[in-house]
């Protein structure tokens, strides 16, 4: 056991430490400028790109996936036929390559419903990507919380939504947050589905506006052979980005279960 430990925290080191050897020495303060030139190579527009699409993202995912689970879990007929048809799809869809779903998003949103190559075509695809992730873990998140808090609530007399809200929601948060962590992981570094659907465009994007993500301004630099060191400081950036989000979010979790208990 403790031989696995040290190869999986041997590999991590290794591969931050790679990355962080060959970024850092390159960050400097052009890359962080307001506006990308050819010159400069900023990240800075694609790092704002990168904190609005995850954020629209969950709000689109978030609700569907979390209120879903809570069918499932709570009011849907555990033997039923449909329930299994749910589980099947949910897992067929996580399984599904990237690369299909920005295929997906370019026919449906870009051509069909005429949103062009775009920051929403962008996060509608996405949300589509990740919700499946969401549903299953929060589900999983439901189904292991103790029955007998949810016969605990009843028998003080609380109505089952009451029990499902103040009762069983709070003590899934941290396996809930786990899904949305996941997620988050995917959606930053996600290029792909996003090179179909939002572009590649180095500026800060509106809604119907091509812009481009972390991910993919560290393709665009990389493919291009040009500017790899750019790139690696792009990557190093990326990385602590990730680190930070799960650091916040673990946070996040440990200080919303101390107070359920």
């Amino acid at each position: 056991m403790y031989l696995c430990v040290g190869i999986v925290c041997s590999v991590f080191c290794i591969v931050l430490g790679f990355i962080f050897f060959r970024g850092v020495p390159y960050l400097s303060l052009d890359l962080f400028a307001f506006q990308y030139t050819s010159s400069n190579l900023s990240m800075l527009p694609a790092i704002i790109n990168t904190f609005c699409i995850v954020l629209c993202s969950l709000l689109l995912a978030m609700p569907l996936g979390i209120f879903g689970a809570v069918f499932l879990s709570e009011y849907a007929n555990k033997k039923s036929k449909m329930l299994s048809l749910i589980t099947l799809a949910c897992e067929t869809l996580s399984g599904i390559p990237s690369i299909v779903y920005g295929l997906f998003g370019y026919l449906a949103f870009v051509i069909y419903f005429g949103l062009k190559i775009s920051f929403l075509s962008g996060v509608l695809t996405l949300s589509i990507m990740v919700l499946p992730l969401i549903l299953r873990s929060s589900e999983e998140a439901l189904k292991a919380v103790s029955d007998s808090l949810r016969e605990a609530s009843f028998a003080l007399g609380a109505t089952k939504l009451r029990t499902i809200f103040c009762i069983v929601l709070p003590a899934a948060i941290p396996g809930i947050l786990t899904g949305i962590i996941l997620s988050i992981g995917k959606i930053v570094g996600e290029s792909a589905a996003l090179l179909y659907t939002a572009g590649s465009v180095a500026q800060i994007a509106g809604f119907l506006e091509s812009g481009r993500t972390l991910s993919v301004h560290m393709y665009a630099l990389s493919s291009e052979g040009l500017h790899t060191n750019q790139a690696y400081a792009t990557a190093s950036v990326l990385v602590l980005f990730i680190l930070g989000i799960n650091l916040l979010s673990n946070f996040i979790a440990s200080k919303l279960t101390k107070d359920t208990k």
